[in-house]
């Protein structure tokens, strides 16, 4: 078998509902392309003349947007970028950074990965989208979910200051969950 022979580039991404492994093989003899997202393959082209290009799919369960642009740097040699929704990579990233927020959690021995969208309040558990009740509260708002016969819910009260904005809580069980860095 020849597989991933030709891997020239590996990314992992972030979404609500879970990371993703995207990988990327380019043969410049052969032309061929291969585009894997979490190790099935999605794209495959074999015998391009055109070594550059652009490759489009589709990421996770909201199939986001993606696209691995393929540019020619010197001679033989290529440069491969991974764009999210038209946005490079790093922009990407520090979008998401800003209208999301994440927090890693373990009840019970299994892990947990809950993501809040700011924009649509819409909160994901392990891939899935979860059902909310939400509420006003004297001091913002409540979001009230279940994960594992555990009660949840993420508190967004004012912080005061302008920059930094609405800030987000989760807590589960009556105790605070710290928000993770991905």
């Amino acid at each position: 078998l020849e597989k991933m022979t030709d891997l020239v580039a590996v990314w992992e991404v972030a979404l609500s509902d879970g990371v993703h492994k995207i990988e990327f093989e380019h043969g410049t003899t052969s032309g061929k392309r291969v585009v894997y997202v979490d190790g099935k393959e999605e794209i495959r082209r074999e015998w391009m003349f055109k070594l550059v290009g652009k490759e489009t799919f589709t990421v996770g369960a909201t199939k986001t947007k993606a696209a691995i642009n393929i540019d020619a740097v010197s001679g033989f040699a290529y440069e491969y970028t991974l764009e999210i929704n038209g946005r490079s990579l790093k922009q990407y990233i520090e979008n998401r950074l800003k209208t999301t927020n994440t927090w890693i959690l373990n009840l019970g021995g299994t892990d947990y990965r809950i993501v809040l969208e700011k924009d649509t309040m819409d909160v994901w558990c392990n891939g899935q989208k979860m059902e909310t009740a939400g509420e006003f509260v004297e001091d913002g708002t409540e979001t009230h979910f279940t994960v594992a016969d555990h009660s949840c819910c993420i508190k967004a009260v004012s912080s005061g200051k302008r920059k930094e904005g609405i800030i987000h809580t989760l807590i589960v069980d009556n105790r605070e969950i710290p928000e993770a860095v991905e």
